[in-house]
Parts: structure tokens; C-alpha cells; sequence
């Protein structure tokens, strides 16, 4: 017999215990677009605590649309070696250029991602970060519906050794600490 009680408790102490196991990490990053995820996956390998935080309800970043809405990247070497080490299948299209699936790309890159240790949290926003004496100490973090709807409750917040800023274009992290400390940074 189905007990929706028990399913209930296993996601919030599941979720709870990973969410507090994330409170005071070695590194923290904001995104969880194809730059955040590689960083994760490569610091989580080298057994450093990691956790990324995701605003959206899908990792990936734009990454899924390839180009224009066609789910197809191009890569040159550099990157893709990187594909080939996730096991990510790639076509040669001319010299030095190659093709992949952007679905799967997004898919290998979160599995081994996580499999190399590290959390990621989806729709949790970066409200701000932590300062203390001209050094970013963590991130301010707040549920992303909540802040879409415009509901005013408190934050929470984690403690990092380091922060990345993989937020792309928008560069949140970073605007945060300017508006903070104005444009001269530290």
C-alpha cells in the first residue's frame, strides 16, 4: 500500500540533510549552466565540497537550444576534449570543428557532475553574498518562486572558502559584490 506520508518525509529529511551538508563547503558556485556544472565536476573529483546553486528549475543553462532552438553545439578542440572526457559523443564537421547533441551534452554533464560528489540545487536564486573584511565569505541564497512572486521572507545563507560566478552573461555574483563595494573591488 502507497504511503504518501512516508514519500513526503524521504524528499524533505533527504533534501534537508543535503541542504545542511551544504552550509559551510569549500566551494560554492552560482549556476549550473555547462561552465558551472565543469567546474563542479572537476573540484568534486579532486574530493572538494561543492555545491551548486541553479535559479532555474533545469540545469544547463541556454545550453539546451544549441543554436537558434537547433539542440546542436559546435566545439573546437579544447572543448572537445572536455566533451570527450564526459563521454559525450561528438562528430567531426570540418577540421577543428566538431558537433555534438546539446541534450545530451546537459544530461552527461549533470550525471557526472554529481557523481563526482558534488550537490546541485535547482531553483535557488543568489540574493546576495556574504562579506567580512573585503573577502566573499558565501552567498545569500532565497527560493526562486518566492522571489518571482515577490514575497518577502528571509534568506539563507552558506559559508564558502571560495565562490564562482558561472551565471553567465548576467554575471550576478560579481554585480552583487559591486553594488556592495562599489567599483573599486577590494
Amino acid at each position: 500500500m502507497l504511503d504518501e506520508i512516508v514519500i513526503s518525509s524521504a524528499i524533505i529529511k533527504s533534501y534537508t540533510a543535503k541542504l545542511l551538508d551544504s552550509l559551510e563547503i569549500d566551494v560554492a558556485i552560482a549556476g549550473a549552466g555547462p561552465s558551472g556544472l565543469v567546474c563542479a565536476y572537476y573540484l568534486g573529483k579532486e574530493g572538494i565540497r561543492v555545491s551548486v546553486f541553479e535559479r532555474k528549475l533545469s540545469i544547463g543553462g541556454g545550453i539546451w537550444g544549441g543554436g537558434m532552438g537547433f539542440n546542436e553545439i559546435v566545439v573546437q578542440k579544447t572543448g572537445k576534449e572536455i566533451l570527450d572526457e564526459f563521454g559525450i559523443r561528438v562528430k567531426k564537421y570540418k577540421e577543428e570543428y566538431w558537433t555534438a547533441d546539446a541534450i545530451e551534452m546537459v544530461s552527461c554533464l549533470g550525471m557526472h557532475t554529481i557523481k563526482s560528489g558534488a550537490k546541485i540545487f535547482n531553483l535557488i536564486e543568489i540574493e546576495d553574498c556574504m562579506i567580512r573584511e573585503k573577502k566573499v565569505e558565501g552567498l545569500v541564497l532565497n527560493s526562486s518562486p518566492i522571489k518571482t512572486a515577490s514575497l518577502h521572507v528571509d534568506p539563507l545563507t552558506i559559508r564558502a572558502k571560495f565562490v564562482v560566478d558561472a551565471t553567465g552573461h548576467d554575471a550576478e555574483v560579481v554585480r552583487s559584490i559591486v553594488k556592495k563595494q562599489g567599483p573599486k573591488l577590494f
